[in-house]
């Protein structure tokens, strides 16, 4: 029985080098398009894609993502073309502003007839209405059907895994890759989304890898992108964080460089399947506060929302099988990568 291979560490330097001069071939002239791009996990996925020298087609409207996101990607970019002295063969960056569920999307495909599509601007954190939902269901379905049309060969999404796995019991910890149990109305629109995955897979052959993803945090996210980027701010203005209930419920913590190497790696393995992109470990919301503010104000309790996870994580044994990933930054080290050095 052949063994999982090892896989292998990213380096540690958050600051990567530009790469050496790619010779283009047929297959890789093909870009890679990404949705979100100019978010907080899609630009750093986009600096990465840039860095190995892939050509690279950006999707965002800009609503919650920011063109400065990019700006390592367009300077990595230009660096390549100046090295080769060849425009337009290696490390283009392209940035169209556009909505997701936008037509002139489905013609952007059909033009450039991506090798791979990564959609990250599906079940937006900050807005839960249904109308945000039933575009993220949408979006998915008019990006596969665009895909269909145009022979892309992969199309990767990145789905919460808070979402997706309802209300696991403690014994089951950190949880698998089992039959989906949605928890509430997003956890409803992240199995549609991987229903509708499959039918086009198995219908049109269209492969794919959807990400459950534990709580991702990194430089670039938002305040109000994730309770690690909240706390963060509140640390550094001295202030209390808000915290749902005693704060002793737990949540997985993933570096969101982790995640962009599950990301990568999910272009070319892991088809036609759901895979856990976390660490395992469980990390109560009172405990992160202590790290972040150890000498700061208490944490102000507020009331839980009715369906609060109380303890979460989940099993990364499928991704180091079937992806050759696991996760490498300590909570501690990703932490000390965001916040304000007057706080270090």
């Amino acid at each position: 029985m052949n063994q999982p291979s090892t896989p292998e560490s990213p380096p540690r330097s958050r600051k990567r080098a530009a790469p050496e001069p790619v010779v283009p071939t047929i297959e890789s002239e093909r870009a890679v398009l990404v949705i979100g791009g100019a978010g907080f996990i899609g630009s750093h996925l986009v600096d990465r894609l840039i860095v190995e020298g892939e050509s690279v087609d950006v999707v965002d409207d800009l609503s919650t993502g920011s063109l400065a996101n990019l700006a390592e990607a367009r300077a990595a970019a230009r660096a390549v073309v100046e090295a080769t002295a060849a425009t337009m063969s290696a490390s283009e960056l392209r940035i169209n502003t556009l909505d997701a569920c936008a037509d002139e999307l489905a013609d952007l495909i059909a033009l450039r007839r991506p090798r791979e599509i990564y959609h990250l601007a599906l079940l937006a954190r900050n807005d839960a209405s249904a109308g945000v939902l039933g575009r993220s269901f949408t979006s998915m379905l008019g990006v596969l059907e665009a895909s269909r049309k145009s022979a892309v060969t992969k199309v990767v999404v990145a789905l919460p895994a808070t979402a997706l796995y309802g209300h696991p019991p403690t014994r089951d910890l950190p949880v698998r890759e089992a039959a989906i149990e949605p928890r509430g109305v997003r956890g409803v629109v992240a199995k549609a989304i991987i229903d509708l995955l499959g039918a086009y897979r198995e219908r049109w052959g269209i492969e794919f890898t959807a990400l459950a993803v534990a709580s991702v945090y990194g430089p670039r996210q938002r305040p109000d992108g994730g309770v690690v980027a909240a706390a963060v701010a509140a640390a550094a203005k001295g202030e209390p964080l808000p915290i749902a209930g005693d704060g002793r419920q737990t949540r997985d913590f993933v570096f969101v460089d982790d995640v962009v190497d599950a990301l990568v790696r999910s272009g070319r393995r892991g088809s036609g399947l759901v895979v856990n992109v976390g660490t395992g470990q469980q990390t109560s919301l009172r405990d992160l506060w202590a790290l972040l503010s150890p000498a700061g104000p208490p944490p102000e309790h507020v009331a839980p929302p009715v369906d609060e996870l109380t303890r979460f994580a989940v099993s990364p044994v499928r991704a180091r099988i079937h992806l050759g990933w696991s996760p490498w930054t300590p909570l501690t080290e990703g932490l000390a990568a965001i916040r304000a050095p007057s706080d270090r």
